[in-house]
């Protein structure tokens, strides 16, 4: 039998409209993941319905209207545009979106794949960094898609890839951009997103891969020790997440001497309202109150040219192999 490949690209999702019904849809899925959260059901489904869901919404929507562009959710925006962009890189293969939360779901996505008659699936989860809370809750979805399937095609799982040549490339050469427009700064921040200090003591390796990426990317840069800083934004709930956390370090670092800084989000592979609203907009504002006097944000890779040769290259190394 013949190979057919085809490429299924996976991000976290994104809710279809900024109104609070449309957020509300979204938090529940997302947050009923036990990869997210890991709460024990009978605690968590009265706390996320009665609580979380009631109020969080109504106030998230309201930052999803702040960024939302003309085409949509940036996330979406991006993603849509770097799915275009790969499948015009593999023309005879099949190359599909999905989301884990929201839609195009996995659902929807496999299921155009295996239409087509695809044999080997390329999963490319869209998460530098491996965690057990993004990276192997795609892995849950795919499976539980592919569980109703009485034939299977192969699969190669894409666990991540946070040290791969290309991709450091990518960011050293957006980060280079950056410093070219606006000067180099007092202090370069790269900031990953948080997860609870529990799931790295229960085995998670995702602190070891941001620092692995923020090693290599150090090593590229050929920067002076201490011009680099690795923090972590966007923790939730009341347990230990990791740290330095972003916002307190925004606080901090104009009491240092820190004046300029500029920050890139590499664990993100497209912008949204994470590194959107709370790193150019919310942290702007933490550091620039604090006394700093130079922000400036470096945008996700999102549909650079050199992202997409990234990409290219991860999936042609799983046709051949």
């Amino acid at each position: 039998m013949q190979t057919k490949f085809g490429v299924l690209m996976v991000n976290l999702g994104t809710p279809e409209a900024p109104t609070t019904p449309a957020v509300k849809r979204f938090l529940a899925e997302f947050l009923s993941d036990i990869r997210v959260v890991d709460t024990n059901r009978l605690l968590w489904w009265p706390i996320l319905q009665g609580v979380i869901l009631p109020f969080r919404s109504p106030r998230v929507s309201k930052l999803y209207k702040s960024v939302w562009m003309e085409e949509g959710s940036p996330l979406m925006v991006y993603s849509l545009r770097q799915q275009k962009a790969l499948a015009a890189r593999f023309p005879d293969t099949p190359v599909e979106l999905a989301m884990s939360y929201g839609k195009p779901s996995l659902e929807e996505a496999i299921g155009r794949l295996l239409e087509r008659g695809v044999t080997k699936m390329v999963v490319l989860p869209l998460y530098p960094q491996y965690s057990c809370s993004t990276s192997a809750s795609v892995f849950d979805g795919v499976a539980r898609v592919l569980k109703q399937q009485r034939r299977l095609p192969s699969i190669s799982f894409i666990r991540d890839y946070a040290d791969h040549p290309a991709y450091i490339a990518a960011l050293k050469a957006s980060i280079l951009e950056s410093f070219e427009k606006h000067g180099i700064p007092d202090r370069l921040v790269l900031s990953f997103h948080g997860i609870p200090n529990r799931f790295v003591d229960e085995g998670d390796d995702y602190q070891q891969r941001c620092q692995v990426t923020t090693q290599a990317l150090t090593t590229a840069l050929q920067l002076p020790a201490g011009k680099i800083m690795l923090t972590f934004q966007s923790r939730f709930g009341r347990e230990p997440w990791l740290t330095p956390f972003t916002d307190e370090t925004m606080k901090g670092l104009p009491a240092q001497g820190i004046k300029h800084i500029q920050i890139v989000c590499p664990g993100f592979s497209a912008d949204c309202l994470e590194t959107i609203e709370e790193i150019n907009g919310e942290n702007r504002e933490l550091f620039l109150h604090a006394g700093g006097e130079k922000f400036e944000y470096i945008d996700a890779l999102n549909d650079r040219p050199d992202h997409i040769d990234m990409m290219q290259q991860l999936v042609a190394q799983h046709f051949q192999s």
